[in-house]
């Protein structure tokens, strides 16, 4: 693989870290260790009120927030094992095939870890 798309994927990966870390922070506070499901965040309860409807409100806003919250950390976790993929050198290359996951498609998805053909057949679209 090219250096240069190396080090573009590294710096796109390390922006796209920064975003989703500030998007968690934004709905959630870091937990000191990972739960047994690997969570590292928790998603804030917002107290609106007493009332039913305001009970409602609480109950309907922390559901959506805990399945972003689920989204972003997934995300993250991605893009935290393609970074490493990059230390490891193992970057970039098909973790079913082991072939090289070509550069048009890092480019549009930095934590690719499958080539375009294994994706397909994983995901049957042949």
């Amino acid at each position: 693989m090219k250096t240069r798309l190396f080090e573009d994927m590294k710096t796109a990966l390390t922006e796209e870290k920064s975003k989703l870390e500030a998007e968690l922070a934004g709905l959630s506070h870091r937990k000191p260790r990972p739960n047994e499901a690997g969570q590292t965040f928790a998603v804030q309860y917002e107290n609106f009120g007493e009332s039913e409807d305001e009970n409602a409100s609480e109950i309907a806003q922390y559901s959506d927030n805990l399945s972003l919250e689920q989204e972003l950390e997934s995300a993250l976790k991605d893009v935290e094992s393609a970074m490493k993929a990059i230390e490891n050198g193992t970057y970039g290359v098909c973790k079913y095939c082991k072939q090289v996951i070509s550069e048009d498609r890092l480019r549009a998805r930095p934590t690719s870890t499958s080539c375009i053909a294994c994706k397909k057949t994983l995901t049957q679209e042949l």
